[in-house]
């Protein structure tokens, strides 16, 4: 199965300055998420537009939460424990792609149950976004990946440095924000984790 790369907007940035972003490190990356909480249909609409017209081909980009939306223009949809249910989802847009965010081996359970294509999982490392909270690990997803079939991508605290670990225990991918999107040099960033995701290459110390 082929590694994969996904970078999650950070509510920081602007909807156009992400699609910029996004137009240039496109070469590297599997998928790009939009996870606006604060936007409504309507903006995160808007955003979708910005990165199609970048470049970004539908079936990259992934909708958090907003099925309609992502139903619109043909992208997946990321599914957490506060949007609709995984098979209501399926049913309502029958050929919807749908990630499921999970947090745990029973969470991973379920989510494949429901009809999930691919889990996003974390977070794995400590992380400044859930200060306060240890990272999860590798433990359990090596768990989660003995009993699944469906792509399991690793988030939190993702760097250059650990991603090969959490490669080497299972997981099909990493997703990140802040190690590519508040890089001094993005397109830099994102060559350095596309090398360790997908070909597990050894760079050199003034490359992390």
């Amino acid at each position: 199965m082929k590694k994969q790369l996904h970078v999650i907007s950070d509510g920081k940035l602007t909807l156009k300055a992400f699609a910029d972003i996004a137009g240039k490190i496109n070469p590297f990356i599997d998928r790009f998420h939009l996870r606006e909480k604060k936007l409504t249909a309507k903006e995160i609409a808007a955003g979708v537009e910005m990165l199609l017209n970048k470049g970004i081909p539908s079936e990259k980009i992934v909708v958090n939460d907003r099925a309609d939306v992502a139903w619109s223009y043909n992208t997946c949809v990321q599914l957490a424990y506060h949007s609709l249910p995984i098979a209501l989802v399926k049913q309502q847009f029958p050929g919807i792609r749908a990630g499921c965010s999970v947090h745990s081996y029973s969470d991973a359970l379920e989510a494949v149950r429901e009809g999930a294509d691919f889990l996003l999982y974390g977070h794995i490392f400590e992380t400044q976004s859930k200060e306060g909270l240890p990272g999860k690990g590798l433990h359990e997803l090596t768990a989660i990946k003995e009993i699944v079939d469906i792509p399991v991508i690793v988030i939190g605290g993702i760097k250059p440095r650990n991603v090969e670990s959490a490669i080497s225990a299972g997981a099909d991918g990493a997703a990140v924000m802040s190690g590519i999107l508040q890089s001094n040099d993005p397109v830099h960033a994102a060559w350095c984790y596309s090398q360790k995701i997908k070909q597990g290459g050894t760079l050199h110390e003034k490359d992390l």
